[in-house]
């Protein structure tokens, strides 16, 4: 009888506070004006407030809030953020928490990763399919194949009118729910675009060059430039299916890239963009959210899930506690586990680079990986020896990075050797990455 007395006041509880909340609510929206609906998980508050003429607010202008108590609706939360300037809209989803919230710039991100795309498909065909079962599309982006141009690279990239529509989107291609063309596909968002200041921009004289044939040679590409203003390119440099053209004069690179973006270069209709420059000493850090200090003795260590000891691939990662006498920071976790291959599983070929980060669990590919998404040549490694004392061959490697779109190389050598080329190589990565 107690029991049920306790769980009736209970509820009574829940039914006044319930009130209260709606009855402040309704006050709010009164004092405001502004309207609020509820749809897929999450309760918006304006967008547009009253008397809003335009367009909505620009890319930039929304903020990401964390960590709300539970308890806590619009009408504590819009007197606090009306502080800062006039809302435009607030979308409002509810998540535990005791702490202080947080507040950060909003990503903002409007474009999705899908892959796993039959390779004769389309861009049309692609465009196509995503509308049907996403709204706010805006466009596709698909890349030809490197060695056949009639045929895509098994991925794309969708644009939406914004980042609302591309999370609505996301969750409605939960793989499994939906299977274009017969086949699972691959979602997940897309890596955010480089932001390079404006000042740095106007000085770019660079060109960046896509969908060649792999068989276009540089001299080619430079005498395709030359046309339209002889003698204003200073040299290219071209990987597989694209290219950097470097140009004496900036206005020379913007004329030519207004020619020559669309034009025809050994049957490949080419697209060419001003280069964007990267910043070597801030995009690596990213990673490691400011943990690791560029001129710090330690060497990166992944660890390994089973045993949680440190680990490389090849021998154990005792190397870098062997070299350095204790661990270092190290990238997240990687899944080291093993899963059986039932029979009738379907697998889909895939690209090394539309993997994360947190894919690869060793140094050497981090550094692969890390080169290709900053558009610079592939690390080289060169390798030299020595003997030692007691006649062992002793062995380490010197890297060679060359960033394509400013022409600088960088060269890596740790102060340390080791007994076998394995170890000598992931040394050799752990050491540039740290250093870049």
């Amino acid at each position: 009888m107690l029991e049920d007395n306790k769980a009736a006041a209970n509820g009574c509880g829940k039914i006044r506070r319930s009130a209260q909340n709606g009855a402040a609510l309704l006050a709010l929206m009164e004092k405001t004006g502004y309207s609020m609906v509820q749809q897929n998980g999450q309760r918006k508050f304006g967008g547009p407030p009253p008397g809003w003429e335009g367009p909505p607010p620009p890319r930039g202008c929304e903020v990401f809030v964390g960590k709300i108590p539970r308890d806590m609706y619009e009408d504590e939360l819009v007197p606090v953020f009306e502080r800062a300037g006039k809302i435009y809209e607030l979308r409002l989803m509810m998540e535990f928490s005791g702490k202080f919230i947080g507040v950060c710039v909003s990503l903002d991100n409007c474009r999705l990763f899908i892959g796993a795309i039959p390779k004769d498909k389309k861009k049309e065909e692609i465009l196509n399919e995503m509308k049907k079962v996403t709204e706010g599309v805006v466009d596709v982006i698909v890349y030809p194949n490197a060695t056949d141009k009639t045929k895509n690279r098994g991925f794309a990239f969708v644009e939406y009118e914004s980042h609302r529509a591309a999370a609505m989107a996301r969750r409605r291609l939960i793989p499994g729910t939906f299977q274009p063309w017969g086949h699972t596909i691959q979602v997940d968002w897309a890596d955010p675009e480089k932001v390079v200041d404006e000042e740095t921009m106007q000085r770019v004289k660079v060109l960046y060059v896509r969908n060649l044939m792999i068989s276009t040679t540089e001299d080619k590409i430079k005498a395709e430039f030359n046309k339209f203003k002889p003698g204003v390119v200073e040299r290219v440099k071209k990987l597989r299916d694209y290219a950097f053209v470097h140009f004496f004069h900036r206005e020379d690179a913007v004329a030519a890239m207004s020619v020559m973006n669309g034009k025809c270069i050994d049957g490949a209709s080419i697209e060419v963009t001003l280069a964007k420059p990267v910043n070597k000493e801030s995009s690596w850090k990213q990673h490691f959210n400011g943990q690791i200090n560029p001129s710090s003795e330690n060497f990166l260590a992944f660890p390994d899930k089973e045993d949680g000891t440190q680990k490389s691939l090849g021998k154990p990662a005792s190397l870098s506690v062997r070299l350095n006498g204790q661990h270092s920071p190290g990238l997240p976790e990687a899944e080291r586990s093993t899963y059986p291959i039932f029979p009738g599983i379907k697998l889909t070929p895939i690209s090394m680079y539309s993997l994360k980060l947190s894919h690869f669990s060793s140094a050497v590919m981090h550094l692969d990986y890390f080169c290709y998404k900053n558009s610079w040549a592939p690390p080289e490694y060169c390798l030299y020896s020595t003997t030692s004392q007691d006649g062992r061959v002793l062995l380490v490697y010197k890297v060679l990075i060359s960033s394509i779109a400013d022409d600088s190389q960088s060269y890596f050598m740790p102060e340390k050797l080791c007994t076998t080329v394995e170890d000598a190589k992931e040394l050799a990565a752990q050491f540039t990455l740290l250093h870049l």
